[in-house]
């Protein structure tokens, strides 16, 4: 995952927020958000996030978000002209947005200081991992409602079970909520599913191939697990996650068990400072790896990591990583 250190890997796994926040009044941009917006539409909104429940007097006015999906999700939501800051992507953002994203200050090429983050003087905070929120760092959610600002955690780094296209309605459906345009929010989920729902029409009646994720690991091999989001958006491309039964988002696993389970396609996800090509070669130079009937076959698909990741990114991993499965049906 990104450039983030395995053991920070690990802290971006679901990990539940039991501390109530307070809501939004106290620091001078909420007092004036509230003073600004008189009597919003719907508000006020209180939503509970992760276990941390934020009452919302007026939609936010100062937004960072921190981490790719996160960003691209205010984005999608033509929120740009509310968003003052943006922090650690792990490639470029899409197209689509690349203007509007181009008029918000980075921060930091990876998390921003507690300082620099309060500095940019936010009333809300959305982080896309856990490590958004780092406690060690000054950023943990309780301290930052002692400065007056509210947050949100995706809630793919929350849910207990799997998640899926449940959960990214609701990530979409609260955060467009949280900033007064509902209506924006509920055109681009119908938008996500109806592309979603032409690929799985499309692939119904094929074979759903084996398929292992390789993210990373020499010694063993970090892999998508049955819990987040990449894990269906293989099952909706037409492929089976082989680990699916690994109750984490991402977790380790040993290479004894990837060549037990017989993948005949490796998923590599594309990001950081190791190539795709450098990540094939480790597979295929392993000479235990060599009767893996995708490593014999040489059948490898990529996908972007920032399209594995509970965001606006979904339609478009479905269609690419159907159309690298099943190329026959596209």
């Amino acid at each position: 995952m990104s450039s983030y250190p395995r053991a920070l890997l690990r802290a971006l796994l679901p990990v539940p927020l039991l501390i109530p926040l307070a809501a939004c009044g106290g620091s001078p941009v909420a007092q004036d958000a509230k003073a600004a917006a008189g009597a919003a539409p719907g508000f006020p909104y209180s939503v509970t996030n992760c276990g941390v429940t934020s009452t919302y007097q007026a939609p936010p006015r100062r937004a960072v978000a921190m981490n790719q999906h996160a960003t691209e999700i205010l984005l999608a939501l033509g929120l740009e002209g509310k968003t003052v800051g943006t922090a650690y992507l792990d490639d470029a953002v899409l197209p689509a947005y690349r203007s509007a994203y181009d008029k918000i200050k980075v921060l930091a090429k990876e998390y921003p200081s507690r300082e620099v983050l309060l500095g940019a003087n936010p009333d809300f905070v959305y982080g896309g991992y856990s490590s958004a929120f780092d406690k060690a760092q000054g950023r943990d959610r309780e301290g930052l409602a002692k400065s007056g600002v509210n947050s949100r955690l995706s809630v793919e780094y929350c849910t207990e079970g799997k998640v899926g296209l449940d959960q990214l309605k609701t990530e979409i459906t609260e955060v467009a909520r949280t900033f007064g345009v509902p209506e924006r929010g509920e055109r681009l989920i119908a938008d996500e599913q109806r592309r979603i729902d032409a690929v799985t029409a499309r692939l119904k009646d094929k074979d759903r191939p084996a398929v292992f994720v390789y993210d990373s690991g020499e010694a063993s091999a970090f892999t998508s697990g049955g819990n987040g989001i990449g894990n269906e958006i293989i099952s909706l491309a037409g492929g089976t996650n082989v680990f699916a039964d690994l109750q984490d988002t991402f977790g380790d696993v040993s290479w004894e068990k990837v060549i037990e389970r017989k993948p005949e396609v490796v998923l590599i996800y594309d990001y950081g400072g190791t190539t795709v090509e450098a990540k094939k070669q480790r597979l295929l130079k392993d000479p235990a790896l060599a009767q893996v009937p995708a490593i014999r076959n040489q059948r490898f698909v990529v996908l972007p990591l920032s399209s594995a990741v509970l965001g606006v990114r979904v339609a478009d991993a479905v269609e690419s990583l159907g159309g690298q499965l099943h190329p026959d049906a596209a």
